[in-house]
């Protein structure tokens, strides 16, 4: 294994116990490898499939976390019962660093990709009709916790295509800086620090230093957060430029308003309620401390068993996500008894079951941070707003309008967050695939004045950081290898297969990751490809499994039973109903947070011509 050189005021030491499957597991590994030859997981029964995935990712587990290059790693929580704000050191690979060579940056040329397989058409928004824009908002809200590079001081000058349109000869981005730790000049790639933390601790809210953290925090002796009111509400309060009071603000609009005011309110309720159960008192730093811990661990819960089975549609992603969290003996059983196996995540799911970090040190790798770029996921360029109680059009705006200082638009106009959350449960977001790119970031102005088109770097930034082309990606992953663009596309898009091979000169090997897996079929019910699947299957385990707050110290003990009892029986549709009763009707009559919600009679009657808008099929 080729190792980084190391640093002794900044790399730790990696686990010595490398992963190793039990004989049993082997025996069920090559069972099911054999049995997909001829009968893929998805096409099993519920249970078989979720069997099956279970068993393919120990199979990956085997794989890759005995091939991934073992670097500085994210400082893990010391020795106490709260989580602390600490950024992690650098994104790992899925793979040796070597293997994961950066290739040419222009060849193709990723403006012209963009152009070609991002645009979205006129009239051409596919809507994802199992989600709503509620899912959307979500997973941004949660990458702003888990990963964010370090920009340098020098740029990449885009070079523009023939006959583009874009203003001057070449589009500026910064380049990303990389970690000074490694020796760059030893390594075909770079390694790229990672400037948030790894770990599920809400750093999107409280921040990723403890200045920063301390920062946010009430003068009051109750451990809340800061929130400004005023006759309509809490709000999120801002900085003399008008940016948000919040851990994380980049890349800020009306989705991350909602989302960090539902937790930030949700956080001060656990202290409320911290505060009115605990009869012998704790301090305002320990009523803070476990109040975040409390809200981590649902924000994490949320993720695995709500939001997780709403965009894989899939009765064994169903089955298989619940047991991540409950173990095959269920929810109920759980919840009544406990854990009924102390250390078997597999009979009672992997929170209690014990920290284990597969023999390779845990961090986010450049991988998944790319398979979770879904920026296609906005809807078209307007948003209709309705409102909460009675279903009424209220007005509609340009996405655009509702960026960065913008965000607040709606609600300075009199719209309540019941009306945004009613809003956004009911609307679609837009589906993950090829040419559904929303127009407004396809010629995106930050509030530093900097224009560029976000597909152009979406493709630009998995380059730059080494994540492999699309064929590679697959070898990586274990996948089948396509060898025409027919088979990227499954036989089902001819026309596709040959814009995709004028594109790329022929040569199937250089298709992009993100273009490539946009391309391919989609297994039914999926939000997005089985190629970043993939990687999502080794690490949503991981996270929970290598995190000691979730795998190891889960009780009531760490948490207090009060909030050891929040966690296990708080839905997302709890949080909302709590702090915005009005959602309570619909939301009673919807299955799942991040599903399309029931509408009030005054929506289904809406017949505006925003084709993400609820009467949108």
């Amino acid at each position: 294994m080729d190792s980084p050189p190391k640093s002794k005021s900044t790399t730790m030491s990696e686990p010595k116990k490398k992963f190793q499957p039990s004989l049993i597991e082997r025996a069920a590994v090559s069972s099911f490898a054999f049995l997909n030859r001829f009968v893929p997981w998805y096409k099993l029964p519920g249970f078989l499939g979720a069997f099956n995935l279970a068993f393919l990712r120990i199979s990956l587990r085997t794989y890759i976390c005995t091939t991934a290059t073992p670097t500085r790693r994210p400082r893990a929580p010391t020795a106490t019962r709260s989580r602390t704000s600490a950024s992690s050191a650098r994104a790992t690979r899925t793979a040796k660093l070597p293997e994961a060579d950066r290739e040419e940056l222009w060849t193709p040329n990723p403006r012209a990709i963009s152009e070609k397989f991002m645009v979205r058409k006129p009239n051409g928004f596919k809507p994802a009709t199992t989600l709503n824009l509620l899912a959307a908002a979500w997973i941004q809200f949660q990458t702003h916790d888990w990963f964010n590079h370090e920009n340098d001081e020098e740029n990449w000058h885009i070079p523009l295509p023939e006959g583009d349109k874009w203003s001057g000869k070449t589009m500026q981005l910064p380049k990303t800086k990389p970690d000074a730790t490694l020796d760059p000049s030893d390594l075909k790639c770079p390694g790229y620090k990672n400037v948030n933390t790894s770990w599920w601790d809400g750093s999107q809210i409280y921040g990723s230093n403890e200045k920063e953290t301390k920062s946010l925090r009430t003068k009051l002796p109750d451990g809340k957060l800061t929130l400004n009111q005023n006759g309509t509400g809490a709000f999120i309060p801002r900085d003399k430029d008008g940016n948000p009071l919040t851990g994380f603000h980049n890349n800020w609009w009306v989705g991350m308003e909602m989302l960090h005011t539902l937790f930030a309110l949700e956080h001060n309720a656990l202290c409320d309620m911290l505060v009115q159960h605990t009869p012998t008192g704790l301090g305002k730093d320990q009523i803070f401390d476990k109040a975040r811990l409390v809200n981590c661990a649902l924000m994490a819960k949320i993720h695995t068993v709500e939001w997780t089975p709403a965009i894989l549609a899939h009765p064994a992603l169903e089955i298989g996500m619940n047991a991540n969290w409950w173990g095959i003996v269920g929810e109920n059983l759980t919840k009544l008894v406990g854990r009924v196996s102390k250390t078997s995540e597999i009979i009672s799911g992997i929170p209690g079951s014990g920290v284990d970090h597969d023999g390779v040190p845990y961090s986010l790798t450049e991988e998944f941070v790319s398979v979770y770029r879904m920026h296609l996921s906005f809807p078209v360029n307007d948003i209709a707003f309705f409102d909460a109680k009675q279903g009424k059009h209220q007005t509609t705006t340009p996405i655009g309008a509702l960026t960065f200082q913008g965000a607040q638009a709606p609600l300075d106009a009199g719209l309540s967050f019941g009306d945004l959350f009613y809003t956004f449960g009911i609307n679609y977001p837009g589906a993950i695939t090829n040419n559904n790119y929303p127009d407004f970031l396809r010629d995106f102005t930050d509030p530093d004045g900097v224009r560029r088109d976000m597909g152009t770097v979406d493709l630009l930034r998995d380059r730059e950081r080494g994540v492999p082309r699309y064929c590679e990606f697959r070898r990586l992953l274990r996948l089948s290898v396509p060898r025409t663009f027919e088979e990227i596309t499954g036989h089902q898009n001819p026309t596709l297969a040959e814009e995709l091979s004028a594109a790329y000169g022929g040569d199937v090997s250089k298709v992009d990751a993100l273009v490539g897996s946009h391309s391919e079929p989609v297994i039914p019910g999926f939000g997005f490809s089985e190629t970043a699947f993939r990687v999502f299957i080794l690490m949503a385990s991981r996270r929970l499994k290598s995190d000691r707050f979730i795998a190891g110290q889960w009780n009531a003990a760490t948490y207090t039973p009060e909030g050891f009892r929040w966690v296990q029986h708080t839905t997302m549709k709890d949080i909302l109903v709590r702090h915005f009763p009005e959602l309570g009707t619909t939301l009673g009559k919807s299955k799942n947070a991040f599903a399309p919600w029931a509408q009030m009679d005054e929506s289904k009657k809406y017949t505006g011509k925003e084709t993400n808008a609820p009467t949108a099929k």
